[in-house]
């Protein structure tokens, strides 16, 4: 008989996302990393019967520039706290007039466009050489897709997420680059 694994979804919470709300049994809970500080303690419960465990990205009353967020540290704290599925929510602009404000895009590509930030988990001691030609889970992307259609949110499956090193913003040339 095969042990079936129950989902534990982490989120990741981008600039304006410090709670969950509808999460029930709800605990915060701080969780120590080898890669130092998270960026603040992760709230734990259940979404519509769903173990859940949420993390700000940006801290709790967004402590941390995107430059000095913890990426490392987050991701290993979720896992520590038993998450299977990761899924990372940004309120960022549209570089497409046919994707306007308010217009939610599930991607499946990225470009990273950052120069001071630690991107991976290996280095010194420990070499990994990680594909990233699929960058995005898509089962979870059909699932998504599907509970949007559900309650009728505007959403637009596909999408290439692009970042660069924040806080500030593209220039307008740059912008025009991105476009094309």
């Amino acid at each position: 008989m095969t042990d079936v694994i129950e989902p534990v979804i982490g989120i990741l919470g981008g600039s304006g996302l410090y709670d969950i709300d509808g999460l029930t049994g709800r605990t915060w809970r701080r969780i120590a990393s080898p890669w130092g500080e998270p960026s603040d303690d992760v709230l734990e419960g259940r979404l519509d019967g769903v173990r859940c465990v949420f993390l700000p990205r940006h801290g709790r009353g967004h402590r941390f520039a995107p430059t000095d967020v913890n990426y490392r540290a987050n991701i290993d704290v979720l896992k520590r706290a038993g998450v299977t599925d990761v899924l990372s929510l940004s309120a960022v602009g549209s570089l497409r007039a046919d994707l306007p404000p308010g217009q939610f895009v599930i991607v499946d590509q990225f470009i990273d466009r950052t120069f001071a930030r630690a991107k991976s988990f290996f280095g010194a001691g420990c070499v990994g050489h990680v594909s990233l030609a699929h960058p995005v889970c898509p089962r979870l992307g059909d699932a998504l897709h599907q509970a949007a259609g559900r309650i009728d949110l505007p959403v637009a499956r596909g999408g290439t997420y692009l970042t660069m090193e924040g806080p500030q913003f593209s220039t307008r040339a740059e912008s025009e680059l991105y476009r094309s």
